[in-house]
């Protein structure tokens, strides 16, 4: 995920560590979009998302997995720090609770914390091996959508039958088999297939 997550950044500018990008500010704007999909709104009726939760866990993840990269470790310690580190259990039984410590900790040093991640995964049940499936589906669809324009503006994020990219690409993962040799081919083509209809 490391090599995957330092590939996608150099797709975006060849000399991304240099850029100066605020990871911490996009980690904790999709933890108020997590927020959303979860349900915090007392004064009307919600029900959890927890497929957008997830892909909303996947994308901070990904901002995460930046700021690792950016530190200058390299990925065999950074492995290393998160075999240690990321322990998915939690105490709280409210999510929001944890999401907001994590949010805290977030802003409060612009670093990412992988104990406190870890307790939001376990807050929606999701396990390392469903991390990892969830994160290399959505690697391949930022791979795709820089393919295809999104950088310049001419990606179409609503596909023929005016579903998301994300949707479309919740169904492939859960096609595929993410142990498979070619997972991360697969899953490109198989979005591709999609976005050409």
């Amino acid at each position: 995920m490391l090599q995957l997550q330092d590939d996608m950044n150099s797709k975006v500018h060849p000399d991304w560590r240099a850029q100066g990008n605020a990871w911490y500010r996009a980690i904790w704007i999709e933890c108020g979009e997590l927020m959303d999909h979860y349900g915090w709104k007392w004064w009307k009726h919600q029900t959890p998302d927890t497929e957008q939760v997830a892909l909303e866990l996947v994308d901070i993840w990904h901002f995460g997995l930046s700021i690792l990269l950016q530190s200058g470790a390299s990925p065999d310690a950074i492995a290393e720090q998160v075999a240690r580190e990321l322990i998915i259990e939690t105490d709280q039984p409210d999510l929001l609770l944890d999401v907001e410590t994590f949010t805290a900790a977030t802003l409060a040093d612009q670093q990412f914390h992988l104990a406190l991640f870890g307790r939001l995964l376990a807050g929606i049940g999701m396990d390392y091996a469903e991390l990892y499936r969830r994160y290399v589906g959505k690697n391949v669809l930022n791979f795709f959508r820089q393919d295809n324009g999104y950088k310049n503006g001419t990606y179409r994020k609503l596909w023929a039958d005016g579903r998301e990219d994300n949707e479309h690409l919740v169904e492939v993962v859960a096609e595929l088999d993410a142990a498979a040799e070619g997972f991360s081919k697969a899953v490109y083509q198989a979005l591709e297939q999609r976005y050409l209809k």
